[in-house]
Order: structure tokens, then C-alpha cells, then sequence
């Protein structure tokens, strides 16, 4: 089936129902969550009562009874051991709960690369490798520190809030934990328009960064086309430029970040130095002890100081939200080419392939192939030839379901290729590109592509039949030799050779040879010809050419011309017809028979 790619109706930068998405990763373990958040608990109450130890310490060398001498003693220790909980809690809390953590991150990276492998073959054309890349990175760390800070610092800072403020107000006057509060909201208010105003900076910088890394990756993956032109200075001013781009918008966003703590220091500075007077003012009257002072200064310290941290959280949480937009917005991506529901997989018993008033255009306004049937007989060879541009190549895509009709249908064995798996239908047809990449890696692994689960020896059966053989055993690695990136360290006939032996190697049911031939000399070209002939026996075959030489001894050929069969026959049938065919005959036998200069 064939639809419109769309993205999820809801937007996830900056809407906290991303979060709820991240649920499922935490209930993975239960006993883990459960765990951590008891450590939480425990490291949160010996920090709180931290500064009830140090007003004791203080009360008790204020006094002047030498018999209490050993109750500072007792409190110091007790201060430690408090210290020392909080800090063993949460290296336990954080070991606990890194299980989780690591789980999700790979959970997530694993759904999105699936994810990515079932969007449709448009979808790849149009993207851009080097900023995909990015996004993928950036959000699969947003969402580990998304499930991480989210529990460990947000849920914890408000315990904290909590509990101080109960131990303020049970303790002392209203005026202290009323102060409290009034600095927390207006921090937290702060905080959340100023970070709201902030995100745009954030993404503006994302975009940037995106950017620039393609332009980077595209310049070096292109580093030959590069040096043909002699174009360093135009790639690295084209890379400056979007570098410059990057760097103005990250400096927007520190400007931007520093009037953000400016005010939440501002915010934190007057409240504590408002409590701060207030206590002095109540020790002076002897209406609190030098003690309480004390602990009411810790406990500003260790309020504010968690909820400055609070604040960075918070700035991190939003862009967090926002380097997993484009993730979620991925995941949210749905492929033009789907299978139907309970689809059944592809049953082959003879391979019989045909096209029934086939019509299909890559756009609206970009039609193709009008009205397109032929039909290929199982076992037989059948040829599209015809000039560039004609839709050759378009109908090998279709019958690979790279796309779907427009209109029409196409069948394996009475089977529409829109009703059964995909998956089922590509294990069925081997594929010679035109234009063959090679994965950076050996021979082997690249010939044994075709089937991973292939033995030495059927690989070396591979490259026989390839005529590939005579070129590794002169190698001096053999099958291990590295291609290098895009198969650039070998040959562009060596790389078609390697793309056959895979083929080969995979031992399809239908073939499909797209130019396969195009890149090799005559002499390769005629024993690798002679080869596939042999492979090809009691297989049914569609071969995309421009040469018509290559096709001569197909059982059928078809000249396609502005997305329509012109001519069918055989090759005589063909030149006896005097038409289509027998004038890209005669001008290509006229090009092969002039001298070479």
C-alpha cells in the first residue's frame, strides 16, 4: 500500500507528554525503579537532617557546662555518618538505576535504526546522512538524561522543598518557610518563561549544527569530485559559512543563558538575605538559639542550592525536549510503501512476473510509466531497453516494491506484490544495481552480504561464478582485503563483480540485473555475460540495459520510450520490424566500429 508520509499530529519539543512515552522503559524493571527510589529517600532524609546535627553541634559548644562535652562529640560523629549516607545512598541509587538508563538508550537506538530500515526508499533519497546522524545521537542522550534527572533530581528537590519547609514551619516562625515558598515560585516562574523564550536559540543551534556536520560529511564522502575541480577553498568557505551560522546562534544562546542565571541568582540572593535578617535579628533577641541560626543557614544553602541545580535541570530538560524532536519525529515518520495487515508472505513456485496497466509517477506532476503490462514466463529472460530516462529503471524499483503503483497491479505468480510482506518478496528477487556500494569492509563480508549465514566455501563458489576468484587470489590480504568506504579502494568492475558473487550467493528465485554489466571492459563484460546465463537457467530474469549487445539473446525485449512499450519481440523480430530497436542498433554498432582515436 502507498500512502502519505506524515508526522505525528502532536508536537514533542515542549510538550511534557513525551515524557509518558519514556514510561515503558522504566517498568522494564520494576524492582530496580522500586529500588532506587528507596535509596532516593534515604540519601534525601540524611541530607535534611544534616543541618539538625550541625544546630546541635553548635548549641552544645555554646553551652558552658563542661558535661556536655560528649554530646558535640556524639554529634559530629552523627554529622559524619550523615554525610557519609547521603553520599553512599546515591552511589547506590545511581548504580541501581543505571541498568535502566542503559536499557532505554538501547531499547530506543535499536527501534529507531529498525525504524529508519522500514521507511521507504524516498524517504533515504531526501534525507541528509550527516544531520540524521546527529539528531539520532543527540536524542538518544536527551532521553537517558530525561530518565535520569527526571527522577533523581526533580522528584528529590521537591521532596526536599518538602520536608524543609515542614521542619521551618513546625520549628520556627511562618515567616520562614512563607519566604521560602515566595522565592520558590517566583524562581520556578522565572525559570520556566525564560527558558521557554531560550528553547528557540536552542534549536536554531541544533539546526546549525545539523547543517554544518552535512555539509562536512557530504564534502568527504564527495572527496574525489572535490580534487576533480579543485573546489578546498569553495568547500571549506561554503563550510565556514554554515560554521558561522552555528557559532552566531550559540552565542545567542549563552547571552541568553546568562540573563537566565543573572535572574535566578537575583532571585536566590534576596530571599536567602532576607532569612538571614530575620534570623539575626530573632538570635539578637534572644528568640532563637545561635544554633537554629545555624541550621536555618544550612538549610537556605541546601534548599537554594538544589534548586539553582533545579533550574540547570530544568534549562537541560527543555533541551533535551528539543534535540529529541526530531527523534520522536522520526519514530512518528510513516513510509509511503507499507504492508497491509496479516499480510501473507510471497509463495514462489515458478516465478511467473507480470505487469497489468501499470502507471506510476515519483510525483503528481512527474509521471513515468503510462499504462505499462508484459508479462515474463517463468525460467525466461525478458530485456527493457530503450534511451535514458525512458523508466528502465523505474520498473525494476517497482517490482522490488521500492514503490508502489499508481495504478495498475504487479504479480508473482497471481500474487499482487501489495498484498504479501515485503520482506517476503525481496527474499525472493536478487539485485545487480547500476551503481553498487559496497559496505567498509572485506571481500568476504561483503560477498557474504548475500547471506550471512553462508560457509567459506559457498563464498568462494561465489566469486567463481563471478569470475572474481583470479582477482582476490592476487591480493595480497585475499578475502580479507579492506574495499574502504563505498567500496572506493576496488575497481568500479571489480565492485559490479562483487555485487554479482552477492547475488550469487543469496540464490534467489527472480533476477533482476540493472545495467549489471555497465561498469566492466569487454573482455569481463563477456565472461561474466556468460556466467549469468548459466545462473540465470530455470530463473526468471529482468534485464534493465543500454547496451543492446548484452540482451541479444533474450527471449523477449521490450523498447520502453516515454514510459511506454513501443516494440516487443525478439532481437531479430526486432530489427526485422525496422523501427525503434533496429535504430538504437545500427547507431550503437555505428559507435562500437569507430576507431579508436
Amino acid at each position: 500500500m502507498r500512502g502519505d508520509r506524515r508526522q505525528t499530529p502532536r508536537r514533542w519539543s515542549g510538550d511534557w507528554r513525551a515524557l509518558k512515552s519514556l514510561l515503558p522503559y522504566f517498568w522494564e524493571f520494576p524492582l530496580r525503579v522500586g529500588l532506587a527510589v528507596v535509596f532516593l529517600v534515604l540519601a534525601k532524609v540524611a541530607s535534611v537532617l544534616i543541618p539538625v546535627a550541625m544546630k546541635h553541634i553548635v548549641d552544645s559548644l555554646d553551652s558552658t557546662q563542661a558535661q556536655l562535652v560528649a554530646v558535640p562529640l556524639a554529634m559530629v560523629l552523627f554529622y559524619g555518618l550523615l554525610r557519609f549516607g547521603t553520599i553512599v545512598f546515591g552511589e547506590i541509587r545511581d548504580t541501581i538505576f543505571g541498568r535502566v538508563t542503559e536499557r532505554a538508550m538501547r531499547r530506543i537506538g535499536l527501534k529507531v535504526f529498525r525504524h529508519l530500515h522500514n521507511l521507504d526508499l524516498e524517504f533515504h533519497l531526501s534525507r541528509r546522512t550527516g544531520g540524521l546522524a546527529r539528531d539520532i545521537e543527540r536524542g538518544t542522550n536527551g532521553i537517558a538524561f530525561l530518565m535520569r534527572f527526571m527522577l533523581f533530581n526533580i522528584v528529590p528537590t521537591l521532596l526536599e522543598i518538602g520536608l524543609v519547609v515542614t521542619i521551618l514551619a513546625f520549628n520556627f516562625s511562618l515567616s520562614y518557610p512563607l519566604i521560602v515558598l515566595v522565592a520558590i515560585v517566583l524562581y520556578v516562574g522565572f525559570s520556566v518563561v525564560v527558558t521557554e523564550w531560550r528553547t528557540q536559540y536552542v534549536r536554531r543551534m541544533n539546526e546549525m549544527d545539523n547543517r554544518s556536520n552535512t555539509r562536512a560529511v557530504d564534502s568527504l564522502l564527495n572527496f574525489e569530485t572535490v580534487k576533480y575541480f579543485a573546489n578546498e577553498a569553495y568547500e571549506a568557505r561554503e563550510y565556514d559559512d554554515n560554521l558561522a551560522d552555528w557559532e552566531r546562534a550559540r552565542r545567542q544562546n549563552r547571552l541568553s543563558l546568562a540573563a537566565l542565571n543573572v535572574g535566578q541568582a537575583l532571585v536566590v540572593s534576596g530571599a536567602m538575605t532576607l532569612i538571614m535578617v530575620l534570623a539575626a535579628t530573632q538570635v539578637a533577641a534572644a528568640e532563637i538559639t545561635l544554633g537554629d541560626l545555624v541550621m536555618i543557614n544550612a538549610y537556605m544553602m541546601q534548599l537554594f542550592i538544589p534548586l539553582n541545580f533545579l533550574g540547570f535541570v530544568y534549562r537541560e530538560i527543555k533541551r533535551a525536549l528539543a534535540d529529541i524532536e526530531h527523534l520522536f519525529g522520526l519514530l512518528g515518520t510513516r513510509p509511503q510503501v507499507f504492508d497491509a495487515a496479516d499480510a501473507p508472505e510471497l509463495q514462489v513456485s515458478s516465478g511467473h512476473v507480470q505487469f497489468q496497466q501499470v502507471s506510476f509517477g515519483y510525483t503528481p506532476d512527474r509521471q513515468i510509466l503510462h499504462q505499462v503490462s508484459f508479462d515474463i514466463p517463468p525460467g525466461q529472460k525478458v530485456a527493457v531497453v530503450g534511451p535514458s530516462g525512458a523508466g528502465k529503471s523505474t520498473i525494476a524499483r517497482l517490482l522490488f516494491r521500492f514503490y508502489d503503483v499508481d495504478q495498475g497491479s504487479i504479480s508473482v505468480d497471481g500474487q499482487s506484490l501489495d498484498s504479501v510482506t515485503q520482506h517476503s518478496l525481496r527474499r525472493t528477487i536478487g539485485v545487480v544495481p547500476q551503481d553498487t556500494v559496497l559496505f567498509n569492509n572485506t571481500i568476504a563480508y561483503n560477498i557474504g552480504y548475500g547471506r550471512p549465514e553462508a560457509t567459506d566455501d559457498e563464498i568462494r563458489e561465489a566469486a567463481r561464478l563471478a569470475h572474481l576468484d583470479g582477482f582476490i587470489e592476487q591480493l595480497p590480504d585475499g578475502y580479507d582485503t579492506q574495499v574502504g568506504e563505498r567500496g572506493l579502494k576496488v575497481s568500479g568492475g571489480e565492485k559490479q563483480r562483487i555485487a554479482i558473487a552477492r547475488m550469487l550467493l543469496k540464490r534467489p528465485r527472480i533476477l533482476i540485473f540493472d545495467e549489471a554489466t555497465s561498469s566492466l571492459d569487454s573482455h569481463a563484460e563477456s565472461a561474466i555475460l556468460k556466467a549469468l546465463d548459466e545462473v540465470a537457467l530455470n530463473h526468471t530474469t529482468l534485464v534493465i540495459a543500454h547496451r543492446l549487445a548484452t540482451v541479444v539473446d533474450a527471449d523477449r525485449i521490450m523498447v520502453l520510450r516515454d514510459g511506454r512499450i513501443v516494440e516487443s519481440g525478439s532481437h531479430r523480430q526486432l530489427l526485422g520490424q525496422q523501427g525503434e530497436y533496429q535504430r538504437l542498433w545500427r547507431l550503437q554498432q555505428r559507435d562500437s566500429a569507430l576507431p579508436a582515436p
